[in-house]
């Protein structure tokens, strides 16, 4: 079957009528590319949230305390209690599985007070106070100088890493940060380190405009005691946190004498959840890409069937002669399912590849642009999409070609030579 003559033949029945072939082709072009354009739109769209995150460990939840809504042990509900730095400890040898428990606390705010001055400059700004871990947790680059350690921790130094909107708000264009001064809330902090944050869901500008200070210190200097306003807790890699969680209340729960069916004494924020209900919705749109791009390819596909119909019944005369010649069912039927794939493949791969150029220029036009903010970014398909076009493509043409074939074996060869 493989071979000069036949691929000859094929060739010529393609060409016969340049016009009708071209459309034909052009419906299973158009299905295909609609079907990598989709997968690769599902994928930018799925890169520019995923960039939103800043590259934040998504294995993690906030937890703060509330006011427990249930009396437990002779306390009323409605009372307010703290987490204490003892808490901490309790966590990392009660639950298992926790990679990070990292305390915070926080000064200022969005639309806060200003709470930071440097000479005749002030300026309102978010104030941590934090463990060197929160480093693996909230990544950020690290533009001069250097983060947090366990040296500062333990010495209580009175040290801050200042984003670059702080750096731009408290400082001339070209001034030396490192080394200088800073005085939060009346207490004087030494700068000793600069950071970039990305992402951040939309809020980049804000997260560049944020002061972290050792979590001790930060205590010592605001008078916070033993108090720790939150918590940041990631799970191992082989642990999920949102699994974890349900120990992690019962410890603090049974540390502060809150009733254990008390739902509301404990807030939290649980970002693998979130980010778990993201990535269920991008599965939804891939499946929805394939979706709308395999009805696109199928009404392509019914108009090559139509034309091979068309094309078996154009060529009676001929199946009739070779059927009359010796030709088997099989050759026949071979002959015209090779000229419905044929077909299918060309037109299939000339729809990749024009998805493909018009892939490589919206990703020509995003270099250089800053896509933090655009929650779309670098659309691309991988190698195995493309395999599977080309599988759906091979099968595709065999539906196109099967019956269209059958109808050609079932021509007699008598028939078939008196027909004009």
């Amino acid at each position: 079957m493989f071979n000069r003559d036949t691929w000859s033949e094929i060739i010529e029945a393609l060409t016969t009528n340049w016009f009708r072939t071209i459309l034909t082709a052009f419906g299973v072009l158009w299905g295909i590319f609609i079907l990598v354009i989709l997968l690769a739109a599902g994928k930018g769209l799925e890169n520019g949230v995923k960039q939103g995150f800043g590259g934040m460990a998504t294995n993690s939840m906030f937890m703060w305390a509330q006011t427990p809504s249930q009396p437990y042990k002779g306390l009323p509900k409605g009372r307010r209690y703290n987490f204490k730095i003892s808490d901490v400890e309790a966590l990392k040898q009660q639950v298992p599985g926790l990679r990070f428990v990292s305390p915070r606390n926080q000064l200022g705010g969005f639309g806060g007070a200003n709470n930071v001055v440097r000479g005749l400059k002030t300026g309102a700004f978010n104030v941590y106070g934090d463990y060197p871990e929160v480093m693996q947790q909230e990544p950020m680059d690290i533009t001069s100088g250097r983060f947090i350690s366990y040296s500062d921790i333990n010495e209580n130094r009175k040290i801050a890493i200042i984003g670059e909107g702080v750096v731009k708000e408290m400082y001339e264009p070209g001034e030396e940060v490192i080394g200088t001064y800073l005085k939060i809330n009346g207490v004087n902090f030494m700068v000793i380190g600069t950071y970039k944050k990305k992402g951040n869901n939309g809020n980049s500008e804000e997260a560049q405009k944020q002061i972290y200070v050792p979590f001790t210190a930060f205590s010592q200097a605001f008078n916070m005691g033993e108090t720790v306003g939150w918590m940041a807790i990631t799970a191992n890699d082989d642990n999920s946190i949102t699994e974890l969680k349900k120990g992690v209340f019962e410890v603090i729960k049974a540390r502060h004498s809150i009733h254990p069916d008390d739902e509301r004494a404990i807030g939290n924020f649980d970002l693998y959840e979130e980010f778990s209900k993201i990535n269920g919705l991008f599965i939804a749109l891939k499946a929805v890409a394939y979706f709308v791009g395999i009805l696109v390819l199928l009404s392509g596909i019914i108009g090559i069937s139509n034309i091979m119909l068309i094309v078996v019944k154009e060529r009676t005369n001929e199946i009739g002669v070779r059927r009359a010649l010796g030709a088997t069912p099989w050759a026949i039927r071979g002959q015209i399912l090779l000229e419905s794939i044929f077909l299918t493949i060309i037109s299939g791969m000339a729809g990749i590849a024009l998805a493909t150029g018009i892939i490589a220029l919206i990703n020509l036009q995003l270099q250089g642009v800053d896509t933090s903010e655009m929650m779309f970014a670098n659309p691309s398909v991988d190698l195995g999409v493309v395999f599977i076009a080309l599988s759906i493509l091979i099968i595709s043409g065999l539906i196109a070609g099967l019956i269209p074939a059958q109808n050609a074996i079932k021509i007699k060869p008598v028939d078939a030579l008196r027909t004009e």
